[in-house]
């Protein structure tokens, strides 16, 4: 599917770098199918260091040779890279933007032409190609363009399809902002196996393979997470014991609170 296509990166962020690196490692396409674009030039020269990608230090360079656009600059950064870009895009290019917040009319309203449009939604994870990402296919987009889209991101992480656009709100609520929310709970495992007793180096690698194994296991085993709990608790044994501590603190309806938060937050950046 990939192999006949180039695709070209305007920017080349950790986001960038990241698709660029899951895509070679698949091998799905070769260094000489990659153009990239960025306005820093010690960024390029790391590019060609590491993944030997053709780069240029003007966007439309990119524009101009690529079948497939990615857009992965900074949402400020949207407008005036999309006006630089707009009179070398085309129907038979197709692009893909990954700027958090920036809903597919705003790029439209840059460009001096509809072109077939695809918005996507990645978390930080796809850094070591484990991302979670919603894809949203903009209007009239085919389902060779969707399909492509789905094939270049599962190369950084698992891939779901919203049909919606205003989900992709709810979708950086879960999953974009989702990392932080894991992060913390990391941290505060961590911080607890140190205030019973631990070393922090051990509490670290406890608390991280502890989270690794568990999501592994509800990925695996398509248990659900209720069942999977139950495992692990026995009656009147230790879990259920620190179980009803997190109930009490009302670990449940915070994180709720939090992803609804953000995902409000996200309609907010959007202009929604």
């Amino acid at each position: 599917m990939l192999t006949k296509k180039t695709i070209g990166f305007i920017g080349a962020g950790n986001m960038g770098e990241a698709l660029i690196k899951g895509l070679l490692a698949s091998k799905k396409i070769t260094p000489a199918q990659i153009l990239v674009a960025d306005k820093v030039k010690e960024r390029l020269a790391y590019i060609v260091e590491h993944y030997e990608a053709k780069v240029f230090t003007k966007n439309f360079e990119v524009a101009k040779g690529a079948d497939i656009i990615i857009l992965a600059v900074k949402p400020n950064d949207v407008k005036s890279a999309l006006q630089e870009i707009g009179s070398d895009l085309n129907k038979d290019k197709l692009l893909i933007s990954i700027a958090a917040g920036v809903t597919m009319d705003y790029i439209l309203q840059c460009l001096p032409h509809n072109i077939p449009l695809i918005r996507v939604m990645p978390n930080t994870p796809a850094l070591v190609l484990e991302g979670a990402i919603g894809i949203c296919p903009g209007q009239g987009v085919s389902k060779e363009d969707r399909d492509i889209a789905v094939a270049i991101f599962e190369a950084v992480g698992k891939v779901v399809l919203i049909e919606n656009e205003e989900l992709m709100d709810a979708v950086t609520g879960l999953s974009g902002s989702g990392p932080a929310y894991v992060f913390l709970i990391l941290e505060a495992l961590s911080d607890a196996g140190v205030r019973v007793g631990l070393p922090r180096k051990t509490a670290n690698l406890l608390a991280i393979q502890t989270v690794l194994g568990s999501a592994k296991l509800a990925m695996e085993s398509g248990k659900h997470f209720g069942e999977l709990k139950d495992m692990v608790t026995s009656p009147g044994g230790t879990t259920i014991s620190g179980l009803e501590k997190l109930e009490e603190g009302s670990l449940r309806s915070t994180i709720i609170k939090a992803v609804e938060a953000a995902t409000k937050r996200s309609k907010e950046l959007s202009g929604r």
